[in-house]
């Protein structure tokens, strides 16, 4: 692995935002693709991110400002990805179920997924079953990704579940649930996909999901 692509993936790992962008941009001058340097340089420190975080050796704190530094690098790259027609692994919709205003754990799934190369249409908080679906009806997502914190809204995400079948899309979208009240058992109970306990998995399953 080039010299370059390892200070990227370490500096971002510090969430040293600024010298991200200057050594993706320096990458690119180099003539490096873009696909390489989000590949080898910023998915791979956030991928060490997220085994970190899951591991317990790190902490949400770094974890945000790591995903801030990845942001940046990756806003540089965009345009071209673009141009290369690089296409992102896959698409999520993500959200907090109706009723349920927690929004960091979700922010988190975000990070972490994007960490991953998926897309993620993040559609906020306090979110109507018809929401999820509609959404991933018009993005043509393979993914609904749900979360609740509260034990009151948790059974917010059967209606979800029912909504898919009523909407026919339930062949073609994975249903994944998490948050602090939902169990493996409570997931196969409403006849969703996969549970993830933390944001490092939910982002692998949905990585596992896409890749197929």
């Amino acid at each position: 692995m080039s010299e370059i692509l390892q200070n990227i993936s370490e500096n971002l790992q510090k969430g040293k935002a600024k010298i991200v962008k200057e050594l993706v941009e320096q990458a690119l001058t180099d003539g490096m693709s873009a696909k390489e340097i989000l590949e080898n340089g910023l998915l791979a420190g956030m991928s060490i991110i997220g085994n970190k975080f899951k591991n317990n050796e790190i902490y949400i704190p770094e974890v945000l400002i790591a995903a801030r530094a990845m942001n940046i690098g990756s806003e540089v790259l965009k345009p071209h990805l673009a141009q290369e027609g690089v296409k992102t692994v896959g698409k999520v919709i993500l959200g907090t179920v109706k009723g349920d205003l927690h929004d960091i754990g979700k922010n988190l799934v975000r990070m972490m997924m994007e960490g991953k190369g998926l897309e993620v249409i993040d559609i906020g908080i306090d979110v109507p079953a018809e929401k999820f679906i509609e959404t991933a009806k018009e993005e043509n997502a393979q993914i609904i990704a749900c979360c609740a914190l509260l034990t009151t809204t948790m059974g917010e995400m059967k209606t979800i579940v029912e909504a898919a079948k009523n909407a026919s899309i339930r062949d073609k979208v994975k249903i994944m649930v998490g948050g602090a009240p939902i169990t493996e058992e409570f997931c196969n109970s409403i006849g969703a996909d996969v549970y993830a306990p933390d944001a490092a998995s939910a982002a692998e399953e949905a990585f596992k999901i896409c890749s197929k």
